[in-house]
Formats: structure tokens, sequence, C-alpha cells
């Protein structure tokens, strides 16, 4: 069982396990601790046995194999690749201010983190099985079963073959240095820069090459953004749109809002991500509501999947004061206002500007 009493995490389930950093936590390390990386999960974290542990490439390939642990360290070569993951709900708690999302956990902005994950190339393996034809996307399957649905899934889903043939996208075992650990998926996970964490399937046995989307629950029922009208309790396959690279992003994490803090310069810091092959390009701080802004700094330089951190230094004067936060990517996109203009009935893809109260004395 995951350690469920870290001053530094937010718990919000104890089973199935799901859990973020403190703002705080987050903002100390450009690359997240393994302890403290967020861990979303839809059914108990299954133990699975490293030796026995086997890899099913199959589909519409050519050759299909097996692989084992051991095989994949030897057949190919490892490549490390530095990645941000950021689930789906992450920031949904500023949503449900918006409006309630029965059933959904208040996911703040520490459902993102970055790591340094070794693995191998899943074009690699892919291309020793050979693609057949009719070969458009690429599912993937664990042993981890869904928790509160009325009948037991095995937990999947899938990317596109042309995503999946990216160098960037991993079949990692090896996560800051250190063998993944079960929490985090060993022996080996899926690793998807760029998108959604719901993509980079933990526990990873089954590689299944396909015409179409995997019609595995959690692909074509869940992780869909639905219409604000739509209700959640329906799903019907096919419903809205599955939903794939990370929107463009960023929150404030330290000071924490609500926080007190004394009149005089003080130092602002936090995140901003894009997702697939954008790049973040501006954040802008005011401390006036919006009326006004600043540009921060910005700390790039672990590569194109990580996201940045940024940090700003504003003279705060007694009083309350309102933090917004926005971000802007390589495509000139900028982040919708607010909360509301993004509201949906799962509570998904919350990338209005950040707001923060501080109290300053």
């Amino acid at each position: 069982m995951p350690e469920t009493t870290r001053a530094d995490m937010i718990v919000h389930e104890q089973e199935p396990y799901n859990a973020e950093p403190r703002r705080s936590a987050l903002a100390a390390h450009l690359v997240t601790p393994v302890g403290t990386f967020y861990s979303r999960n839809h059914g108990p974290v299954p133990q699975v046995e490293v030796g026995a542990w086997r890899l099913q490439v199959e589909g519409l390939v050519d050759h299909p194999t097996s692989f084992s642990l051991a095989d994949l360290q030897e057949a190919f070569p490892a490549h490390e690749v530095t990645a941000t993951l950021q689930c789906a709900g992450a920031r949904r708690a500023d949503l449900l201010a918006v409006r309630d999302i029965p059933g959904e956990a208040p996911w703040g902005p520490g459902a993102t983190s970055t790591a340094r994950w070794v693995g191998v190339r899943l074009a690699d393996v892919l291309g020793r099985c050979g693609l057949a034809p009719g070969a458009a996307h690429v599912g993937f399957e664990a042993p981890d079963r869904s928790s509160g649905l009325v009948e037991e899934v095995r937990y999947g889903g899938s990317i596109p073959l042309g995503k999946a043939q990216g160098p960037e996208v991993l079949l990692a075992w090896a996560m800051n240095g250190e063998a993944l650990t079960p929490l985090h998926g060993a022996p080996v996970r899926v690793v998807v820069p760029g998108w959604i964490g719901a993509r980079s399937v933990k526990w990873v046995e089954r590689v299944v090459v396909s015409s179409d989307p995997s019609a595995n629950y959690y692909q074509a029922k869940a992780y869909r953004l639905l219409p604000q009208e739509a209700d959640p309790d329906v799903l019907v396959a096919g419903a809205g749109f599955a939903l794939g690279p990370v929107a463009l992003n960023c929150d404030l994490l330290s000071p924490e809002p609500g926080a007190v803090v004394e009149a005089g310069v003080q130092s602002l810091r936090g995140y901003a991500y894009a997702g697939d092959d954008r790049a973040v390009e501006r954040v802008d701080v005011s401390t006036d509501g919006g009326r006004t802004w600043a540009q921060a700094a910005l700390q790039q330089d672990d590569g194109p999947w990580a996201w940045c951190l940024w940090s700003c230094d504003v003279e705060l004067s007694a009083g309350v004061t309102e933090v917004v936060v926005r971000a802007w990517d390589s495509t000139g996109a900028l982040q919708p206002r607010s909360p509301a203009d993004v509201w949906n009935p799962k509570g998904y893809v919350n990338n209005s500007w950040a707001r923060a109260s501080l109290t300053v004395e």
C-alpha cells in the first residue's frame, strides 16, 4: 500500500490510490522526485513479478512477438527522455468551483510531474515486429482492473501510429535513475510525452496494433471531452472526443493560494507546460487581477518534452492581492480566461488562467 501520511502529498483516495504533491513540493524541483510524483489509479496497484512479466506485441504486425524485460534491455538500445506527465483532470478543483462534478476527485495543479525516463523506443519494438497493411493505431493493455464500474475493466488506451513512432515514446523501466516502483508502473510502463497521462499506460502487458482506436473503456468512453449538456452517467462509446495532446497550462505554486506574505518584493514561482510538440514561449503575471502584466523568467533546460518553471519578482503592498497567471505557446495560443469557459461534465482540461489570492501584511 502506498504511503498515505506524507506531509508533502494530498491524498484524494486511498483505494484506488490517487494523490498529488502539494504546490510547495512541486515547486522545489525541476525534476520531480519519485516519492513526490503524482499517482492516478483506477483500481488496486498490481504487484507484477518481474521474472514472469512478458510484453505481447500483436495485431496488425508481421511477426507477433513476446518480450521479457531482459529481451527489451538486450535487444534494443536504451534511451532517456525527460518528460512531464499531466493528468487530464489536473486543476479540476477550479471547475468544481463553477459547478459540481459528482464523483470526480478535486485535483489541483499537482497532478503534473516531471521525470527522467529510461527505456526502449516503442518505434524500435514495432519496427522489429513489422507493421502490416492497415496499421493506424497502437493500443496498450495493463492488468489493473477498475474499481467502481459496473463491470471490471482492464485498463487500456491507444495512440495514433504516427505518435507511437515518435522517438520520444518509450516502453520505460526506469524513472529518475532507479527501477520503476510498483506505484509508477513496474516493471514496464508506456511513456507518451506531450499527451495526457492516461495514455502513458502503467504495468503494460499487451501492445496491439490496429486499424482503429482501442475499444477499451478508457479510450472509447472515458477520457473524452463531452459537451456541457451531456449526462456523465450515460457514457456512450464515441461521445465527445478522445483526449490526446495536453492543452497549454500553467499555475502558481509558491506562495500557496491563501498564504499570508510580507509586503515588499516577493518571488512568485510556478510551472507552465505545453503538450505535444508545442513549447511555452511566455508567462505573464499580474498582481492586480489582470489589469497589468509582467513577464516571468522561464527555466527551460530539460528538453522539449518537459515543463518549464517560471519565476517573477513583484512588489506587493499591504492588503489582499489577486495574482493571475497566463501562458502563451509557440503557436501563439493563449490560455482561456475563465474556468467557466472550459467547464465540462467530467472536469477535464482546465487550462484557464490561474488565479490566487494572497494576504499581504
